[in-house]
């Protein structure tokens, strides 16, 4: 394997020969690494770590470092990184708590732009973009196809529904919607659809027609969260998307952003 002379790396870390630690690296003795990842240069890997294949990290990133929590007191706590997922420079991703679940989770190609934070007992989703100094509090859900944009804050406990796509700075303290276009000007509202989102995933025009009824539904009838998604329930459901937004909305503990 290629491990750089100034890279200090614990004797019982576990890294297959396909792997690259570059300069001034730091792995710590509870790290396992997947097939093929890249260590950049100074790079730390700590606590009880697991790093799926084909992972690149880049400079100044802190992965599975113990929490911001004041009531973490050293447990064995977990994080785990799924396969070929891109973690950019100064990135921090925490290792979870006891009481949050005792573990963080990023999933498979993702793309974690530089300066994001990952707090304690998140749980990141596959194919999930986090632009530059996005910042998640402990326990935030972020769903597969999800994008959160630029020096956007994550208040503790929320979820970011499958294929939404948040603007930047935007400050989230509610649930955002699937499918969501969510961003803020004088205040954070969710404007409808990602429909050019949804296009490029290969969404169907029906799919997106019916996703547009439940969505004139939600945000633009003179109906509240209550009655809309009744009003949906009544109707059945055209397509699974609308089911599954259904049921987002029903298991909200924060509220949704409308």
């Amino acid at each position: 394997m290629s491990i750089h002379p100034t890279a200090i790396v614990a004797s019982s870390a576990i890294i297959p020969q396909s792997c690259s630690i570059g300069p001034y690296s730091v792995v710590g003795p509870d790290v396992v690494l997947g097939e093929d990842c890249e260590l950049v240069s100074h790079v730390i890997l700590d606590g009880h770590l697991q790093v799926g294949a084909r992972n690149r990290i880049f400079p100044f990133a802190s992965v599975g470092v113990a929490p911001q929590d004041l009531k973490y007191k050293n447990e064995p706590t977990r994080a785990e990184i799924g396969e070929d997922t891109v973690i950019r420079e100064s990135v921090t991703i925490s290792r979870g708590t006891v009481g949050g679940g005792g573990i963080t989770r990023v999933g498979s190609n993702c793309l974690i732009m530089a300066y994001v934070h990952i707090g304690h007992d998140s749980q990141i989703g596959c194919h999930c973009i986090l632009a530059n100094a996005a910042t998640l509090a402990g326990h935030v859900v972020v769903e597969d196809y999800a994008t959160v944009g630029a020096l956007c804050p994550v208040h503790q406990y929320c979820r970011i529904g499958k294929y939404s796509f948040v603007g930047g700075g935007t400050t989230i303290t509610q649930d955002v919607l699937p499918f969501s276009l969510t961003s803020a000007k004088r205040e954070t509202h969710a404007f409808g659809l990602n429909k050019i989102g949804l296009e490029r995933r290969g969404f169907t025009r029906e799919q997106l027609r019916a996703l547009q009824h439940a969505y004139r539904l939600l945000l633009a009838a003179k109906l509240n969260t209550s009655q809309a998604v009744e009003r949906l329930k009544s109707e059945g459901f055209p397509s699974e998307e609308v089911a599954y937004l259904v049921k987002f909305v029903e298991q909200s503990h924060r509220g949704v952003l409308k």
